[in-house]
Order: structure tokens, then C-alpha cells, then sequence
């Protein structure tokens, strides 16, 4: 039988998640075990700020109609509840852009739903 020379599947593989923990510090970029609980962490941290990073942008939007609305005279609130009442459906999303990007037609929206 021929020699078979093992090791290069788990060589691999170590080598793979290595290379994700480059720049990591101490034996988290060196050592195998901390390396994976180190990507297993980092992943779980990585998902709960994607989501909180969506919730960051939305309390942003209503911070930036609120202010065009303070301008305006209205509250933020009152506008909210006017729109649902009107059936306008524009998310705030939209509506922050319309404020920055064109006052003008904010403020016609802002009409409308008086």
C-alpha cells in the first residue's frame, strides 16, 4: 500500500478561521479554540447591530421631520396622526428625504394633511 500523508483537510480548515480572526488580539488570532468562540461571538454581535443599526436610521427620520415640522409649525405627533387620517401612505423614510431634498414640496405635504 502507498504512504497517505493525513492532515490537509484539518490544516484547511484551521487555516480558514485563522484567516477570519486576522487583526483579532492575544491567542484569539492564533489559537483554534478562541479563534472559533471568537467568530461565534463576533457573528452574534454582528446581527443584533445590523438590526439595531435599521433602528438607529428610523429614530434619525423622525428627529429630521420633526425638525422641518418644528419649522413648519407642527408637531411631529399631530403630523403623524394627520397623514394616517388623510390615507397618505409615505413611510418616514421618504418623508426625511422629501424634507431635506425639497422643503417645498414637505411643506405642500404638510398643507395637504391640515
Amino acid at each position: 500500500m502507498t504512504r497517505i500523508k493525513r492532515g490537509t483537510t484539518s490544516l484547511k480548515r484551521r487555516r480558514n478561521i485563522l484567516s477570519q480572526v486576522k487583526g483579532f488580539r492575544y491567542g484569539r488570532s492564533t489559537k483554534e479554540r478562541q479563534a472559533r468562540e471568537a467568530i461565534a461571538h463576533a457573528g452574534n454581535i454582528a446581527f443584533a447591530h445590523r438590526r439595531d443599526k435599521k433602528n438607529d436610521r428610523r429614530r434619525m427620520w423622525t428627529v429630521q421631520i420633526n425638525a422641518m415640522l418644528h419649522a413648519i409649525g407642527m408637531s411631529y405627533s399631530k403630523f403623524i396622526g394627520a397623514l394616517k387620517k388623510a390615507e397618505i401612505e409615505i413611510d418616514r423614510k421618504i418623508l426625511s428625504q422629501i424634507a431635506q431634498e425639497n422643503p417645498e414640496t414637505f411643506a405642500r405635504i404638510v398643507e395637504k394633511v391640515k
